[in-house]
C-alpha cells in the first residue's frame, strides 16, 4: 500500500483517487486550495498533480517543502485553449510542464505519465478495442519503477507501458496533446489514447 495524495479533485483527479484508493492504496484527494494541498502532499509518498496544467507550475512550487523527496506523478498537460475550450497551443513549446516541474523542484522526483489519453482511459485501459500505451518519463529510474507498480495497479498491463527515458522526453508526449481537439472534433468525445503498435 502506498500512501498518495492527488492534487485536484476534478474528473481526473477524481478518476485516479477512486480507481487508485480501489487498488489498495490510501488517497486523499483535495482540491487547488493551497492549505488541503500542502496538508496532504506532507503526509504523502507519492503526489499525483491532477490540476489543470497552466497553473500546475506556479501550484506545485509553492509546495516545494511538502514534496522534497517525494514522486511527483505529472499527469497535466499546460496547454493554451482556443475559443471552444480545447487545447490550441502550449504553455511551455520547446519544453514542457515536467521539465519545468523538475528544474523548479529539484529534490523531488517527478514522472510523466497518463497523459496522451482521455481520462476515463487512465483507469481502465483494457476497454479500448486496441491496447493503448502508457509513457514514462523521468530522471529518476526507482521512481518509475513505483510509478510502472501504480501503472499495474490501474490495469495497465506491462506491455502496454512504454519508458521513454528521461524527464525531457516528456515535450514529445506533451505535445501529442495538440491531437487532442482533432480527434474530439471528427469523433466526439469517445475514449481514445495514443498507442505504439508494434
Amino acid at each position: 500500500m502506498t500512501t498518495i495524495a492527488v492534487l485536484g479533485n476534478g474528473r481526473v483527479g477524481g478518476n485516479l483517487a477512486r480507481a487508485l484508493a480501489g487498488a489498495g492504496h490510501q488517497v486523499t484527494a483535495v482540491d487547488r486550495e493551497p492549505g488541503a494541498a500542502a496538508d496532504a502532499a506532507r503526509a504523502a509518498e507519492v503526489v499525483v498533480n491532477a490540476t489543470p496544467g497552466a497553473g500546475s507550475l506556479e501550484r506545485l512550487t509553492a509546495l516545494r517543502a511538502e514534496l522534497r523527496g517525494k514522486i511527483l506523478v505529472d499527469v497535466s498537460n499546460a496547454t493554451v485553449d482556443g475559443p471552444d475550450g480545447l487545447p490550441a497551443d502550449l504553455v511551455y513549446p520547446g519544453s514542457s510542464l515536467a521539465e519545468q516541474l523538475q528544474e523548479a523542484l529539484p529534490e523531488t522526483r517527478v514522472v510523466k505519465t497518463l497523459n496522451t489519453m482521455l481520462f476515463p482511459v487512465m483507469t481502465a485501459p483494457a476497454t479500448l478495442a486496441q491496447a493503448p500505451t502508457a509513457f514514462l518519463s523521468g530522471d529518476d529510474p526507482q521512481a518509475k519503477q513505483t510509478v510502472r507498480a501504480l501503472l499495474t495497479d490501474l490495469g495497465w498491463q506491462q506491455e502496454w507501458i512504454t519508458d521513454l527515458g528521461g524527464i525531457r522526453t516528456a515535450r514529445a508526449t506533451e505535445a501529442a496533446i495538440l491531437f487532442v481537439p482533432h480527434v474530439i472534433r471528427s469523433s466526439g468525445f469517445t475514449p481514445f489514447a495514443l498507442s505504439i503498435s508494434r
